[in-house]
């Protein structure tokens, strides 16, 4: 039915949906990768960083099934679900530009927040500032003097099993986590944010498609 120019329109729709699928693999696997790094310093940061990943694998599985619509109808020419495939797109569009533009906002927050909830947790969580301190190389919030007491923790030493004291300087790590984690935890806040805006002006190229093989589709009812 579609003729011309515009069965390119149609085939490149397909094609498209391809990408789309590709694009959804990439979002739930960016997603993933930022709520599996985070999940175990969760009270060491609020809970908004991880879920901005969250909205990203939420998208990402949405996609699949949009990827339906636009699929069924390129290949049955059907203008209801070319519309609705486009009217989803652009919702999605929406959800991936909060998505992105939250993932930036709460960039330039991770300091501040962290911060705050390391000296919440610093004398009640064990387990967590173990886990920080050992993969950061790190000890207290901006120096080995925040825990309050000569004998350190053990994850502070440089020699775990011989453990250590505050005054055998020499004995500990002297950097303090703040800094460290922090950054590390912009970078992983930064990847949702950059995704999440990247791929959201793909899904323009995807509503252009779908727009122009809906309205070939309805001109070609029209002549008939």
């Amino acid at each position: 039915m579609v003729e011309g120019g515009m069965k390119c329109v149609k085939f490149l729709l397909w094609g498209f949906n391809l990408i789309f699928v590709l694009v959804a693999i990439a979002l739930i696997a960016v997603g993933a990768y930022v709520q599996i790094a985070l999940k175990d310093y969760f009270d060491l940061i609020e809970g908004s960083f991880s879920s901005a990943a969250a909205l990203l694998i939420a998208v990402g599985v949405i996609i699949f099934f949009i990827a339906f619509f636009g699929c069924c109808g390129a290949y049955k020419e059907n203008r209801t679900c070319v519309l609705i495939f486009a009217g989803l797109l652009v919702i999605i569009f929406i959800m991936e530009i909060a998505g992105g533009i939250a993932g930036f906002v709460l960039k330039g927050q991770v300091e501040e927040t962290v911060e705050k909830y390391m000296k919440e947790n610093i004398q009640k969580n064990a387990t967590v500032w173990d886990k920080v301190q050992s993969k950061f190389e790190c000890c207290g919030i901006h120096n080995a003097s925040d825990w309050n007491r000569e004998t350190l923790p053990s994850a502070c030493c440089l020699s775990p099993t011989s453990g250590c004291t505050l005054n055998d300087t020499k004995s500990y790590y002297h950097d303090g986590c703040l800094d460290k984690f922090t950054t590390w935890v912009e970078d992983h806040v930064y990847y949702v944010g950059a995704v999440g805006v990247a791929f959201a002006f793909l899904q323009i190229i995807g509503i252009m498609f779908a727009c122009c093989l809906a309205r070939a589709i309805k001109k070609e009812y029209e002549v008939v």
